[in-house]
């Protein structure tokens, strides 16, 4: 039997965008119809009354995050408390400004705290030492609206709030040797291997901290995970901008500063051990 002819493609139509053309045309309108939703979708607040979702947007590279935004409900209390004070309390970390530390705390000496959870902790060492300002960042809304509703209640101007990548905080917006201190307090531990990349507390982080330190400030890490306190104990001691204040190159107690928090207590039921470990700056190379 003779074979059916094969079937010809069809002609484009002069001016018709062809397959790859189509296609991409797809994708870029797809990805615009997604930048368009994505605001309304995570946006809690009007521009400029709270936390921003996103405030760094693409202006940086991606890469490797050492946290993870948790997101919980807000409730009634934190949401007014966020509306009342953000514009005047809260800082979106934007990259786009370098801070005035000095107006903003008054001429205080200032404190970097990394990740404080729901505040309580924050607000009960900004009461106990009004003389230092507070400038305590994280991703966590309910705990940003927690920590200024704190930070009311106890007339805490000592208080501010930054939302968003610490890195990017540090690296854009703080100027050399701007901080008295830089506390980080149970950061998340990564527990997996394949995950301890992402541990905040590498060279790396240290060599940008230790920049934006004055020297003499110290850096405060405390941590519940035995491996994560081995590993800080292990990178500080080998980088040559930081000093154990221990003499016996160890861990120290528990400054009476810093107060027994619940996250800290929920660990020590389970058996944990908490290490702290302070380091300070060394004097900069004459």
């Amino acid at each position: 039997m003779p074979q059916s002819p094969e079937p010809q493609a069809a002609e484009p139509q002069a001016g018709a965008p062809g397959p790859s053309q189509a296609a991409a045309a797809d994708r870029a309108a797809a990805h615009e119809r997604a930048e368009r939703m994505r605001p309304r979708a995570l946006r809690m607040f009007p521009e400029g009354t709270g936390p921003s979702p996103d405030p760094a947007g693409s202006h940086f590279e991606r890469r490797i995050r050492s946290f993870q935004p948790r997101r919980s409900r807000v409730t009634t209390g934190q949401g007014e408390a966020l509306k009342k004070w953000w514009p005047t309390r809260g800082i979106d970390i934007d990259g786009q400004r370098v801070l005035d530390l000095d107006a903003m705390f008054g001429g205080l000496p200032v404190v970097l705290e990394i990740g404080f959870g729901m505040g309580e902790a924050t607000a009960q060492m900004a009461a106990d030492d009004p003389g230092t300002g507070i400038l305590a960042v994280d991703v966590h809304t309910p705990g940003q609206g927690n920590l200024l509703g704190l930070a009311e209640r106890n007339d805490l101007s000592n208080v501010r709030v930054a939302n968003g990548d610490a890195i990017i905080l540090l690296r854009e917006m703080l100027a050399p040797d701007s901080l008295a201190g830089l506390r980080v307090y149970f950061p998340d531990p990564w527990p997996k291997a394949r995950h301890h990349k992402r541990r905040l507390i590498q060279p790396e982080f240290l060599s940008l901290a230790a920049t934006r330190l004055a020297p003499g400030a110290v850096l405060h890490c405390a941590t519940d995970w035995e491996d994560y306190a081995e590993q800080m104990l292990e990178v500080l001691s080998a980088h040559p901008d930081f000093e154990n204040t221990q003499a016996d190159g160890g861990y120290t107690p528990r400054p009476g500063f810093r107060p027994l928090t619940r996250f800290e207590g929920q660990g020590l039921d389970k058996g944990h051990k908490v290490h702290d470990l302070m380091f300070r700056r060394v004097p900069h190379a004459s």
